[in-house]
């Protein structure tokens, strides 16, 4: 194997690192480890989504059969809704890669990615493929084959659209043609720089029951994945259970299953399976040269293994070891070389990691790193090395190479320094990318759940008289007093960021706003200056903001007035940079800390920058009630052009006095997620009797808290219009709505952005305006998006328009809308 393709390679199997450093070494893991070392075999399995993978699957592949088990992801779920956070978009796509990775923590599966972006729902694979260049992203599909080299391949929808998603359907295209295209020299063939071809056995679809939609069929191949495993504890439909859960954001939070539970499956392309999954494979060590002796040797250690003294192992797996490292199959070699190197560690009770003092440095910081060393059950490993990021350093008790005796139950601190020199930004984040897919920065990304060249260190054990290599990921260690013990992601930042008030700023007339920004020092600095650039049109007061003497992790606020002229364009983005006196760079960097309990803390440095909107722009009112739902920004977005938002309690809705307020607004999916608006209902409707203004957005048409949300009947429907652009007819233009206080045109429905909107109504109520139709192409027009209906002396609004994606990203019409809906003419009669 050349260089180039050693480093994808390691770069490739070093993706699955996670926050916390060492890996389990109990000995249920030991044993099955045991298992899994004498099994040579491999299956991807291949979708759309997060969630979309057969966790049950995905868990007996890895832990019944001990097969290599990998999920590829065409995306990264950043188009979907967001049941814990308001976070959308890559935020939200960040977090569900996270959730994956522990999704695959608990079922022992691997994870991996494409480049393309989750834009939203999309009704069939041609606008799927159009917009995630087809291309592009089966490359990267035939990337994981050549990289992965599966046996088996399995797509959990068809070609036939099935799946109902868009995006389902394209996922399984992508996979029948990857399946030839991998073994083809003529497709991607600059791929074969890295990688060879490879030819999987077959491609499957593990088809389903989901609902109504029933594809499995008695004659089908079926396997019984509700096996009990007893090292474990558990059956696979438990393992299952706990694997779905971290999927949070989507509430996908899963009871265990527990019996008997078949898997059925169709051959797509490849001989058809009888008997078994890896009919006609070799999973055994004989499929490799000189692997007879091998797979021999791995059942006597195996045999011979005592689970009361482990260490007892240690001796015949590193003569094992000598023997695998000369298998002439690279990808074998690798693959099972890793596996029995962990299990050398755990059995030989040596535990060690590297960890950082402090939660972020800066770029080009000298860096102290503390290794900890433990031999739980003797005194002959000796540490050679520990390199971090490459970079060969000792402890300074010991030479550089110098082979250190590791005494028995006595931890023992290394210290190493080395230099920042790449900051942690998600490596698909790192330019700005299209609405169909991410920009990649090299080949050896690709696939890849996080980046692969993060910190990490690099140990040389001497173990029976053979230097072993392993890696762990670098990391932030720190005692929490209510938690403990928490490892945590190393941040590496630009020496400073720059955080925006808010994403967007509103000007209604050529009066000037102050933009407000956070200056955070990641490392000491003497001179330094934020500066604002604004487009033609613009002006700003003052050009330059100047620093002095900041020490890391002070912050300061500084403040530009801004205003247009009479020439300034509608929309135009005021960036700013950062410099000072160390470098001649101008850092263009914010940051964004996103932190759950359920997967570690995520850090990105997004651009620092503003939108700037000039608008037409008329309010009505003032003072809005805001009643919490899954989660969106539109309460901020509100009072960036001047409202007062204030977030309704219980006690306010049921005792409080709500005449008060110009408009009352419900959150995205509050009907869905907040059970108490079953008792608010009446309140809110009473409030709407004697006067008031109640604007209820989009709702899931599962689960909602009460069947009757507005004062007269309709039903949320599982429709939708996914393409932004769609031609909007407007059915009742002379309803307030549409022209108080601002009239609404064609013009105001441009630049939309991934949906015009979700979760239509129907069966709507006479009593009820439909103030507008849309439809995606070749589907008859609906007019569920947005209803209007008078009740007593007030006004209930409906709207499925998804006003919650809009807002944030500054588009124009959907605030002349939006304000329309929360003003209600004084004059208006029922």
């Amino acid at each position: 194997m050349n260089r180039i393709k050693i480093v994808i390679a390691f770069l490739f199997l070093a993706r699955l690192a996670s926050a916390q450093t060492a890996p389990p070494a109990d000995i249920a893991t030991i044993e099955q480890n045991l298992k899994k070392l004498d099994v040579l075999g491999s299956v991807l399995y291949v979708a759309a989504h997060p969630d979309d993978e057969n966790t049950r699957l995905l868990a007996y592949l890895a832990q019944e059969k001990h097969y290599r088990t990998g999920y590829l992801s065409m995306t990264r779920g950043d188009g979907g809704q967001n049941l814990i956070g308001n976070e959308q978009g890559e935020l939200l796509g960040l977090i569900r890669t996270q959730e994956l990775l522990a999704a695959r923590r608990v079922d022992g599966a691997e994870q991996f990615f494409t480049r393309a972006n989750d834009f939203g729902f999309s009704k069939g694979p041609d606008e799927t493929l159009r917009f995630w260049d087809k291309e592009k992203v089966l490359s990267d599909v035939v990337w994981v084959i050549r990289k992965f080299k599966p046996d088996v391949i399995i797509c959990r929808f068809p070609t036939t659209g099935e799946g109902g998603h868009g995006h389902h359907t394209a996922s399984a295209i992508l996979a029948q043609e990857a399946f030839a295209a991998a073994a083809d020299p003529k497709r991607f063939p600059e791929q074969l720089k890295y990688v060879q071809t490879w030819q999987a056995k077959r491609l499957l679809w593990n088809t389903f029951s989901f609902g109504t939609v029933n594809t499995t069929a008695p004659d089908q191949f079926k396997i019984n994945v509700g096996v009990y495993n007893p090292i474990i504890g558990k059956g696979y439909g438990e393992m299952a259970a706990e694997s779905r859960s971290n999927h949070k954001t989507q509430g996908f939070g899963s009871a265990r299953q527990r019996g008997d539970a078949y898997e059925y499956f169709k051959t797509i392309l490849g001989d058809a399976p009888k008997d078994e999954l890896m009919d006609g494979v070799n999973a055994t060590w004989s499929r490799v040269k000189g692997g007879e002796e091998i797979g021999s040797e791995v059942e006597r250690i195996r045999k011979d293994f005592d689970v009361d003294h482990p260490e007892n192992s240690v001796k015949a797996l590193v003569a094992l070891s000598d023997k695998i490292d000369k298998v002439p199959d690279e990808y074998w070699r690798m693959q099972q070389s890793k596996v029995l190197n962990d299990l050398i560690a755990a059995c030989k009770g040596l535990w060690f990691e590297s960890y950082v003092a402090a939660p972020s440095y800066s770029l080009m910081d000298s860096i102290p790193v503390h290794s900890q060393v433990l031999d739980r059950y003797g005194d002959d490993i000796k540490l050679r090395s520990i390199a971090i990021n490459n970079s060969l350093s000792a402890n300074s008790a010991a030479k550089s190479f110098g082979d250190e005796i590791i005494a028995k139950n006595q931890p023992k601190t290394f210290e190493n320094i080395f230099q920042a020199n790449k900051i942690t930004q998600p490596y698909w984040l790192e330019q700005p990318h299209d609405q169909g897919s991410y920009k990649i920065p090299g080949q050896e990304y690709v696939g890849n759940p996080e980046n692969p060249d993060l910190p990490t260190a690099d140990y040389v054990f001497v173990i029976e008289g053979k230097p072993i290599h392993f890696e762990r990921r670098l990391v932030y260690k720190y005692t929490d007093p209510v938690r403990g013990e928490v490892y945590q992601p190393l941040v590496i930042a630009p020496p400073a960021t720059v955080n925006v008030a808010s994403a967007v700023y509103v000007f209604n007339s050529d009066a000037t706003q102050t933009l407000q920004v956070k200056v955070k020092f990641f490392k000491d600095v003497k001179d330094a200056g934020v500066k604002l650039d604004v487009p033609v049109g613009w002006h700003v007061i003052p050009a330059i903001v100047r620093i002095e003497n900041k020490k890391k992790g002070d912050e300061l606020i500084a403040s530009f007035a801004v205003h247009p002229n009479g020439t300034a364009a509608q929309s135009g983005v005021a960036k700013f940079l950062f410099t000072h006196d160390a470098d001649n760079t101008a850092y263009n960097y914010g940051i964004r800390e996103i932190s759950y309990n359920h997967v570690p803390n995520i850090t990105l440095f997004p651009p620092a920058e503003a939108k700037l909107l000039n608008l037409d722009l008329k309010i009505a009112g003032k003072k809005i009630g805001y009643i919490e739902g899954a989660g969106d920004l539109v309460p901020d977005a509100l009072k960036q052009v001047g409202y007062d938002v204030h977030q309704l309690s219980e006690n306010e809705i049921m005792n409080g006095d709500l005449s008060g307020y110009d408009a009352i607004i419900t959150g995205v999916r509050a009907y869905n997620v907040n059970p108490r608006l079953a008792v608010e209902q009446p309140k809110l409707l009473e409030y709407v009797k004697n006067g008031g203004n109640l604007v209820v957005q989009y709702n899931n048409n599962n689960g909602l808290v009460t069947k009757q949300v507005g004062p007269y009947p309709f039903s949320v429907m599982n429709r939708r219009v996914t393409d932004e652009n769609a031609k909007i007819t407007l059915l009742d233009p002379q309803n307030p709505v549409l022209n108080y206080p601002n009239k609404i045109s064609d013009d105001d429905f441009n630049g939309w952005i991934q949906e015009r909107g979700l979760y239509y109504v129907g069966d709507i109520d006479p009593k009820y305006s439909t103030v507008m139709q849309m439809n995606d192409p070749n589907e008859a027009p609906n007019n569920g998006a947005l209803i209007v209906g008078n009740y007593g002396q007030g006004r209930f609004v409906y709207t499925s328009l998804a006003f919650f994606r809009q807002l944030p990203a500054g588009v124009p019409g959907a605030y002349r809308l939006f304000i329309n809906l929360l003003s209600k003419p004084k004059n208006q009669q029922p």
